[in-house]
């Protein structure tokens, strides 16, 4: 969450909170700024000879293409280090890892599965140190999301989001931006896996925490956004069969959509269709998923551009 730090000391986004809603809104100006000016083929070289290293232990289609596109768009250069490249704290300390990573690049990028990891590479870097994807968040994706919705409606206000499904490391993250936007969310899941109760505390203090249900087609009454993720997520595929059973009737599909206005549907993708969303309600014209996957571009090299320049 946001605090008062050392400026002598780098800023690190380990989730969506590490930024102020002042510095949240500035880097979706930002992103904005750097998806006309892809669009225009205006140049924006804002980062010339800077590295960004990406130590993958998950992996990823968008994160490394978007990261490493981003940095090339903006001058500077991304090394892609995966799990046979690295170690991620198994032999070498992750501490000494993350201070040599310091000494060679000038931002780190991490996609790992234990949160504690992420942060114990930004209490050792001198350098800021970015959450690609932990268990516990996606941030990256929040930024997206954000900048996706603000895109559609022309902004936040009066907006009504629902997520449908897990509460997941992107349904944690998304929930905090929510509410640091002003954007009112509702979240349907089953019992079984709400989300943590911690991160709806953290949203109240920033703004307003979700609505929580376990009732899908009560959740997305009067939505304008209805959002999903899959239920078997990377590492969980031996509790596939159980999630199945336990997300039955959660499904984003025409019958669910029609207890809502007209919501437009999102997706941070890979869909696992069929399952968690149906081919037809991702194929449609309400589905944005597309403009969400490549809004991660933009707002990547946004986060980016702010945390070396200190906003």
């Amino acid at each position: 969450m946001t605090t008062d730090t050392d400026d002598s000391q780098p800023r690190h986004f380990l989730d969506v909170d590490d930024l102020s809603a002042e510095e949240l809104f500035a880097v979706l100006d930002r992103a904005a700024t750097y998806k006309r000016a892809v669009d225009t083929g205006e140049d924006h070289a804002e980062l010339p000879g800077k590295t960004l290293g990406m130590l993958f232990q998950k992996a990823s289609t968008r994160t490394r293409v978007s990261f490493e596109t981003g940095m090339t768009q903006l001058g500077g250069h991304a090394i892609f280090l995966g799990q046979d490249d690295i170690q991620l704290g198994r032999g070498e300390p992750l501490k000494d890892t993350s201070r040599a990573l310091s000494r060679y690049v000038d931002v780190v990028m991490a996609r790992v599965f234990k949160h504690e990891n992420v942060e114990v590479l930004a209490e050792y870097a001198d350098v800021p140190v970015v959450n690609g994807l932990t268990d516990d968040a996606h941030p990256c994706q929040t930024l997206a999301d954000l900048q996706t919705i603000r895109e559609q409606f022309g902004g936040f206000e009066g907006v009504s989001a629902t997520w449908i499904g897990d509460g997941n490391n992107v349904a944690q993250s998304f929930v905090l931006g929510c509410a640091m936007a002003g954007v009112d969310l509702t979240v349907a899941t089953p019992e079984e896996h709400a989300v943590d109760e911690a991160t709806i505390e953290r949203a109240a203090e920033l703004g307003t925490a979700p609505e929580t249900t376990t009732d899908p087609v009560e959740a997305v009454a009067g939505a304008d956004v209805v959002y999903t993720d899959v239920w078997v997520s990377m590492g969980q595929e031996d509790e596939r069969e159980i999630r199945l059973q336990q997300f039955d009737g959660f499904q984003v599909n025409e019958e669910l959509l029609s207890h809502a206005a007209d919501p437009v549907v999102m997706h941070c993708l890979p869909a696992h269709r069929g399952e968690e969303i149906t081919d037809a309600v991702l194929e449609s014209d309400r589905s944005i998923v597309f403009d969400q996957a490549e809004n991660r571009l933009h707002a990547q090299k946004a986060l980016l551009v702010s945390l070396l320049e200190g906003f």
